[in-house]
C-alpha cells in the first residue's frame, strides 16, 4: 500500500520549501491535505508528482511549486474570502480553506464539480462552497473577494473576474505567451488591477481566458 503521508512530506520538502515558500500555514496545509483523495482514482499513484497533473480537456491540477509559490505571494489571511477558479476535484480549495475564512470554488465541468463537493465533504472541509458555472464568469453574487486564485493559465483575465475583486484585493494567475508562462500577482487600487511579476510557471489556458483572435480572411 502506498505511503501517501510520506509522499506528501517529500513533496513539501523537495518541491515547496526549496522554492522560497516559507509561510508556515501554507506548508502545514499542504502537509495536511491528502492530495490523493482529490484526483481521479486512476491518478492516485501520480498525486505527488512534481508536475501539473493532467486531467484531460486541457485542465490540470497545478504543480506543487507553482501552487505554493502563488499562495505565498498572495498571503491569504484567516479572515479573508477567496474565489478559487477551476477547483477541479477540490484539492486547491481544500488547501486554501485552511488559510482563509471561506472559499467559493467555481468549476464548469459538471462531473468535477460534483466530485469536488463530495470529496470536500468527505474530508470534513466545511468552509468551501462549490459552484458549477463558467470559470470566466466567476461567482459575482458571493463577491467581492479579498483574493482570487486562478487554477490554470490565461492569455487575458476577463474584466468580469477583475470586477469581483475587492479594492485592495489580490489575484494570482499564470499568463501564457506562446510556450512561455509567468505567474503574476495583481493588486486592485482605485478600481484598477496592476500586475507584477511573481515567477516563471506554465499551465494550459483555461476556457474563456483566451485572448480574442482578430478575424482574418
Amino acid at each position: 500500500m502506498a505511503d501517501f503521508a510520506l509522499r506528501r512530506e517529500m513533496m513539501v520538502d523537495s518541491q515547496v520549501r526549496p522554492n522560497d515558500v516559507t509561510k508556515f500555514p501554507i506548508i502545514a496545509a499542504m502537509l495536511e491535505v491528502p492530495k490523493e483523495d482529490f484526483v481521479p482514482a486512476r491518478l492516485r499513484e501520480a498525486a505527488y508528482v512534481g508536475t501539473n497533473i493532467e486531467l484531460g480537456n486541457g485542465r490540470v491540477i497545478l504543480e506543487p511549486r507553482s501552487f505554493a509559490k502563488m499562495l505565498d505571494a498572495l498571503d491569504i489571511q484567516p479572515e479573508e474570502v477567496v474565489l478559487d477558479l477551476g477547483c477541479a476535484y477540490g484539492y486547491s480549495s481544500a488547501v486554501i480553506a485552511r488559510l482563509a475564512d471561506a472559499v467559493v470554488a467555481v468549476e464548469e465541468d459538471p462531473e468535477m464539480a460534483r466530485e469536488a463537493e463530495a470529496r470536500l465533504s468527505a474530508a470534513g472541509v466545511d468552509n468551501v462552497a462549490v459552484i458549477e458555472g463558467k470559470l470566466a464568469e466567476g461567482a459575482a453574487k458571493h463577491g467581492p473577494y479579498d483574493v482570487i486564485v486562478v487554477e490554470g493559465a490565461a492569455e487575458t483575465v476577463p474584466q468580469v473576474i477583475l470586477d469581483q475583486l475587492k479594492e485592495g484585493g489580490r489575484i494570482g494567475c499564470i499568463f501564457m505567451e506562446h510556450a512561455l508562462g509567468t505567474c503574476r500577482i495583481g493588486i486592485k487600487t482605485d478600481g484598477k488591477v496592476a500586475w507584477r511579476f511573481g515567477f516563471n510557471a506554465a499551465a494550459p489556458v483555461l476556457p474563456g481566458f483566451e485572448r480574442d483572435r482578430a478575424f482574418a480572411l
